[in-house]
């Protein structure tokens, strides 16, 4: 098969033992799953699961052992950090049931939902689709992936970062409001899940700004921790 102009090189995440990569098919990011941070954001409850999402060419990726360099995008003067569990799948389906999920993970690792919180702010006002604040180049780094079998306790896991050495989020994957399962069930009946997907599970509170220079540490127990710089 011919194309017009070349097309791009897949989109990789590194897996930890492993020289193959996980290649990405789409990014799926759940909305408001913690309650402390659903109450900071100026909501409260176990509303209802909402999801958006990100291009897959939107991943970072931050080599093992190494530092992720993320440029400070355009159009903002208010980049926001929220530091989450990301779900790798590696078994397709729909209308999966939540008894069923844990056959479809591939594994897990630890991400970053950057937002463009000025422009997200902006056109919920508007009463406006929100991708310009979510959908953005570079805007979803992400660490080594970690096989499901090397982390049976990641439900339970302690999840944190921080910026330039000081914590800002510190949770426990507990804390989500839809647990993974409930997440992967509620997924599969809007979309088809397919091998290479990755899902971000929510952030906990202390979402705050990052300027040009800050060094971001993403943590989740059991998994490779994720460093970020913003240029």
């Amino acid at each position: 098969m011919s194309y017009v102009f070349p097309p791009p090189a897949p989109v990789s995440v590194p897996v930890v033992g492993l020289t193959e990569r996980f290649a990405v098919h789409r990014i799926y990011c759940v909305g408001r799953n913690y309650e402390d941070h659903a109450l900071e954001m100026g909501h409260t409850g176990r509303e209802a699961p909402f999801f958006f999402l990100k291009p897959a060419d939107a991943v970072l990726v931050a080599e093992p052992g190494s530092m992720a360099v993320m440029p400070y995008p355009t159009l903002t003067s208010n980049l926001h950090h929220e530091v989450e569990l990301v779900v790798a799948i590696g078994v397709g389906g729909s209308q999966i049931l939540a008894a069923d999920a844990h056959q479809h993970i591939y594994g897990y690792a630890v991400g970053l939902d950057m937002t463009r919180r000025d422009l997200q702010n902006d056109m919920k006002k508007q009463g406006r689709p929100w991708c310009i604040g979510k959908g953005f180049d570079h805007s979803a780094p992400i660490g080594a992936i970690t096989p499901a079998a090397q982390v049976p306790g990641i439900g339970q896991a302690e999840i944190a970062l921080q910026v330039n050495g000081i914590d800002r989020q510190r949770s426990t994957v507990a804390q989500l409001i839809w647990n993974i399962a409930e997440s992967i069930e509620q997924l599969s009946a809007a979309w088809t899940l397919q091998p290479g997907d990755l899902i971000y599970t929510g952030t906990p509170a202390g979402v705050g700004a990052v300027l040009r220079g800050d060094t971001l540490t993403g943590t989740i127990a059991g998994l490779p921790s994720l460093q970020v710089r913003v240029e």
